[in-house]
């Protein structure tokens, strides 16, 4: 599996974002290697004749589909290179935090860390093709930098952002698209950085100094899902990755994860999925899921 970094000598980028257009030299990681990155990636396909591989989905790809792939997912391309069209919108969580002064933007983004619902979005043509127009200009601001270019890339970027939250809110009906509490953004954020050891709503009622009952309200409310079920759909997933992804054996799994005795994630993993993690990892290998 390959891991690829941000690079902002790529394409004549000086900021810790990209433009690029899904034909062009730059679209590099484009192929049917099993890939993860260190940065954020959305694609907007106007047309491809293929499927995505992202995570343990295989995603078809259809024309206005726009496909969202976190830090470190796992991901690979199935696609004839001549049907490409579109444009992929890249970028590192410290470009969000340099340009928006809000530690938690990234995070309420609701297709980003996304475990509970798929990572892409149908959109209509005029929506597209505005989006479309609007990351042009993103691009000939990096290219032909001026004095005022940044500020121009974060009003235009703050839009795309949110319009794409707020419409992926709207067609998974998972509620609000972006609230003024920021309760549930950092039980969301601490998840994602301590999953490893972290897996009860008490651990993150310690690190937040509030109640759990405040943390499953604030939750419950943004996302449409108990805390519980919150930690345990992401815990899932990264067993999931480690399955698929890794050699590693179900002891070494389970110990990585901190459960105190291999019949808990077997247990655990059952009750989720109605497969044992073998029986999971040997179906993804066969082709049978």
């Amino acid at each position: 599996m390959k891991y690829i970094e941000f690079n902002k000598t790529l394409c004549n980028v000086r900021f810790l974002l990209n433009v690029i257009d899904l034909q062009s030299d730059c679209a590099t990681g484009l192929t049917t290697e099993t890939q993860t990155a260190g940065f954020f990636q959305i694609y907007f396909i106007k047309n491809a004749d293929g499927y995505l591989r992202l995570n343990e989905k295989d995603i078809k790809l259809e024309p206005n589909t726009v496909v969202f792939i976190s830090h470190n997912q796992h991901y690979s391309w199935h696609v004839d290179p001549s049907t490409y069209q579109g444009k992929m919108l890249v970028f590192q969580e410290d470009f969000l935090n340099d340009f928006f002064s809000d530690q938690y933007f990234i995070y309420r983004l609701l297709y980003f860390y996304q475990t509970l619902y798929p990572l892409t979005l149908s959109v209509p043509d005029s929506l597209f093709d505005d989006i479309i127009s609007k990351l042009s200009e993103i691009r000939h601001e990096i290219v032909d930098t001026k004095s005022d270019s940044a500020h121009l890339i974060r009003s235009v970027l703050y839009y795309i952002l949110i319009v794409l939250n707020r419409k992926y809110s709207e067609f998974y009906n998972i509620g609000e698209a972006i609230t003024l509490d920021n309760t549930a953004y950092e039980f969301r954020k601490l998840v994602e950085r301590n999953i490893y050891t972290d897996q009860r709503v008490d651990d993150y009622s310690s690190r937040m100094n509030i109640s759990r009952i405040s943390i499953n309200k604030a939750v419950k409310s943004q996302f449409n899902i108990t805390a519980t079920e919150f930690i345990k759909s992401r815990l899932l997933f990264e067993i999931k990755m480690k399955l698929i992804h890794t050699q590693k054996t179900i002891a070494e799994i389970a110990h990585e994860f901190n459960f105190s005795e291999i019949q808990h994630i077997h247990r655990f993993f059952k009750q989720r999925t109605g497969k044992s993690p073998v029986e999971y990892r040997l179906d993804y290998q066969n082709g049978t899921m």
